[in-house]
């Protein structure tokens, strides 16, 4: 249990710092981190600091496969990780 807590910790600290860092690149008119990393990081756990990254920062709002797909795979990522508290604690 402690090791998927770390584990889902450090991912959305990480997520949340990389939407931060492509908002910042965005803005300054440098290189851009590519969609498909966000998404990736999002998918691998990251789906809070990618919400909380996207309302912090005001980034990738407009954008459907964001604004659609980051709130559907917290869901799963919910549903996932109470499924795990469950089996772990029975």
């Amino acid at each position: 249990m402690k090791i998927l807590i770390g584990y889902l910790i450090l991912v959305n600290g990480i997520t949340m710092i990389l939407y931060g860092m492509d908002k910042w690149k965005a803005k300054a008119g440098k290189w851009r981190i590519p969609e498909r990393t966000l998404l990736l990081f999002t998918l691998a756990g990251g789906s809070v600091g990618a919400l909380a990254g996207m309302l912090m920062f005001r980034h990738k709002t407009r954008t459907a496969k964001f604004v659609i797909g980051v709130p559907v795979m917290l869901v799963v990522h919910c549903v996932i990780v109470a499924a795990a508290v469950i089996r772990l604690a029975g």
